[in-house]
């Protein structure tokens, strides 16, 4: 029996790391690369070099292969529902996939379900974005509908005249639209993952805490700690709702606004802050935390494959990321961390260094949470070269 083809659009890291569980399931993975050094293309033997918006690099992707699915959202809506009309499975369809790749569609879905998120409005001119910010205190958070990631798209603002640059290409066409949304006095940041199948199979993993720097994650611990029982159960709840609600398949990550109580012993409430209709940097954790990887669920689902165990392998994990690196080349720090902690798990994406670029993960599991985020911390230091190796290692 052939082997099946599930084809990737995207050439980054996440498609890097379906591979280990695409060999495991005996999957081959045809993954459709930017150009032929990057990070996929290193470790897939099958990596056409193409342009994600172009019909025939995609077409020719999906010649043969059982799934189209995604490592990123920035593939033309009607691209997808023309392979769709043809008879292409694609996971997630266009239908859903468009709630991660515009945010007013996003926020508009995901008010219609009832779902909680922070007040937002669309920004048409100068005069509602004011409006909006008079209406809310004074401040507001001004996002591009469409394209924005890792920190991009997304300013902190007081008056129009701090986003009038993106208001005025907004006007013209010549810039994404935007919407403006409340700044959430919330506490911190969670995330839940969930996996769907065609079939209508859900598993969630154990929620987690994001913490993010200049808005790139940096370090993910799962699960998250001193979460409440209801707060916890909401996350999870809500993250099942989004996931059959827009009809997602594959692995959708959903990042929350932990927000305190208004009652002194009040379970705090959650807000839908983004979606991720793919695996993501906060399941970065489950490769080694849990039975089974978000890489792994994700393959399964887009398959229609009977879902895996989510359990957590251990009472802490945590996932450090190595943004950016004073080493010239991020193997250099491999026997460094090795010595000094054999049981931290280390995952290179092949990039060039460049100043807070992804180029890696940690991941550190065990029974003591200051040890774990300690270790998991150290390591990531040594490989970025930030510190001399300890003299006792």
């Amino acid at each position: 029996m052939a082997a099946a083809v599930v084809a990737v659009v995207g050439g980054g890291q996440l498609a890097r790391m379906m591979a280990p569980a695409a060999t495991a399931l005996g999957v081959r993975l045809r993954v459709l690369v930017e150009d032929a050094e990057s990070s996929a293309a290193q470790v897939v033997v099958d990596s056409p070099v193409g342009v994600a918006s172009e019909a025939a690099d995609v077409d020719a992707l999906v010649d043969g292969a059982q799934v189209l699915t995604f490592e990123h959202e920035h593939v033309p809506n009607a691209l997808l529902e023309k392979l769709v009309g043809r008879g292409v499975p694609v996971h997630p369809g266009p239908d859903a996939l468009v709630h991660a790749q515009d945010k007013r569609v996003m926020r508009e879905r995901l008010t219609a379900l009832g779902v909680p998120c922070p007040r937002w409005a669309p920004v048409t001119d100068a005069a509602s974005l004011d409006a909006f910010l008079a209406a809310g205190g004074g401040a507001a958070v001004v996002k591009t509908v469409r394209g924005g990631y890792d920190g991009k798209g997304v300013r902190v603002v007081r008056s129009s005249a701090e986003a009038a640059d993106w208001i005025t290409r907004a006007e013209s066409g010549s810039g994404a639209p935007l919407i403006a949304e409340e700044l959430v006095p919330f506490s911190r940041e969670l995330a839940v993952l969930v996996a769907r199948n065609p079939s209508g199979e859900v598993r969630t993993w154990p929620v987690v805490e994001s913490v993010q720097e200049g808005g790139v994650c940096a370090e993910v611990v799962a699960p998250a700690p001193g979460l409440h029982p209801e707060t916890a159960a909401a996350a999870n709840d809500l993250a099942v709702r989004i996931a059959e609600g827009l009809g997602v398949t594959g692995v959708l990550a959903v990042e929350l606004f932990e927000v305190p109580g208004s009652a002194p012993g009040e379970a705090p409430r959650v807000l839908v802050n983004e979606l991720a209709m793919r695996p993501h940097n906060s399941g970065h954790w489950t490769i080694d935390g849990a039975v089974t990887s978000q890489f792994e669920q994700h393959l399964r689902a887009v398959l229609d494959l009977p879902l895996g165990d989510t359990t957590a392998r251990a009472p802490w994990t945590v996932m450090v990321n190595v943004l950016g690196s004073a080493r010239a080349e991020l193997t250099d720090g491999l026997a460094p961390v090795m010595r000094h902690d054999p049981a931290a798990k280390v995952h290179l994406y092949g990039k060039g260094v460049r100043p807070g670029r992804k180029l890696g993960h940690v991941n550190v599991s065990g029974d003591d949470l200051a040890d774990v985020r300690a270790r998991a911390r150290a390591a990531a230091a040594l490989l970025r070269g930030d510190h001399p190796e300890p003299k006792d290692s």
